[in-house]
């Protein structure tokens, strides 16, 4: 990935996005006691995981596509914090209570705030 690109056409907010989530990404890491939770945010839909980078895989997914989720009608803010009450249900299930939040490169607000909101409410420490 090329972070000085001359290219004019190259879409600036995508790529700033890309530098902070690297920046973050140096400093947050999860293990297997403390996993890392790890929120995409696309314009329509959400996505929340538990991933352990030690063995670098998935230990529970949660999105706002879920059955639950989505059969209940209400704004795209609340299913985020629906998210993450089900992230932090599915975390509590296996035994873990602390993760370390990678916000992606996001701003910490909106709908990136009510998954953390969502999950602290769960139970999840972070």
């Amino acid at each position: 990935m090329v972070f000085g690109s001359k290219n004019k056409n190259m879409n600036n907010k995508s790529s700033a996005r890309q530098k902070i989530k690297f920046r973050i990404r140096k400093k947050v890491n999860g293990v297997a006691a403390k996993p890392r939770l790890s929120v995409y945010r696309s314009n329509a839909e959400i996505y929340a995981q538990l991933i352990n980078d030690e063995n670098g895989f998935t230990l529970a997914s949660v999105s706002s596509r879920d059955k639950d989720i989505l059969a209940q009608k209400v704004n795209k803010t609340e299913k985020s914090k629906l998210v993450g009450s089900a992230i932090a249900r599915k975390a509590s299930e296996l035994g873990v209570t602390t993760v370390v939040f990678d916000r992606s490169g996001y701003i910490y607000h909106g709908r990136v705030k009510a998954v953390a909101e969502g999950a602290r409410e769960g139970g999840l420490q972070f």
